[in-house]
């Protein structure tokens, strides 16, 4: 199973523009496939393809990079079952390591060394019915619920959640591009005077929607 393969879509370095990593320099594994289809989707390309690779070329791929970080991401890289042996050796090599999950698949065997940031899809992804909330139970401190926001019914729907899905993780709540601005989404977590963390999508006021993350 050392040599077991996963569909990549792409590998690349980049600054994270996410998260608690915001702003480090990092290397993104997106993998390949999803089984949502969120509306506001901005990976759409990682969908489909057909790139098998060993995890040992993938290894080999990103210690050309000089940092600890590590994003795997998609798509929903938990489709693929090899993705699990691909972070524990990512682990065992050292890496910081982080998982961007859709949360609609069980986590329970992710690598416990792996920081999960999980999205709560909301009403207006169009996917919230494949919320799984028996994961959030399983997030600690190390991880983080991400709640991306459309409408101020997804900004009241996101709160009812948080109170009756209590959690030891980190909260992030983020502005749908283009639907709802910064400016809005702030005001809304301090009117209700939230602990959670306002997140903005540097990678795209860098590059716009050029780069990916």
């Amino acid at each position: 199973m050392i040599n077991a393969k996963l569909n990549i879509n792409e590998i690349f370095y980049s600054i994270q523009g996410e998260a608690r990593e915001v702003g480090l320099p990092s290397v993104f594994i997106r993998l390949t496939g999803c089984p949502l289809k969120c509306t506001y989707c901005d990976t759409e390309y990682a969908f489909h393809g057909n790139n098998l690779m060993e995890i040992d070329a993938i290894i080999s791929e990103i210690k050309q990079y000089d940092t600890t970080y590590i994003c795997v991401t998609g798509g929903e890289p938990l489709l693929q079952k090899n993705c699990y042996l691909l972070l524990d050796r990512l682990v065992e090599n050292n890496y910081q390591v982080s998982l961007e999950t859709s949360g609609s698949i069980n986590i329970q065997d992710v690598n416990a060394l792996v920081s999960i940031v999980m999205d709560v899809k909301t009403p207006s992804s169009g996917e919230s019915e494949q919320n799984k909330y028996t994961n959030f139970k399983k997030l600690t401190v190390k991880d983080q619920l991400k709640f991306v926001i459309g409408s101020h019914s997804d900004f009241d729907w996101s709160v009812a959640i948080l109170n009756q899905y209590h959690t030891t993780a980190g909260v992030l709540f983020s502005p749908v591009f283009g639907n709802i601005t910064p400016t809005q989404l702030a005001d809304w977590i301090l009117d209700q005077q939230l602990n959670v963390r306002l997140q903005l999508q540097l990678h795209k006021l860098l590059w716009g929607d050029e780069k990916g993350k």
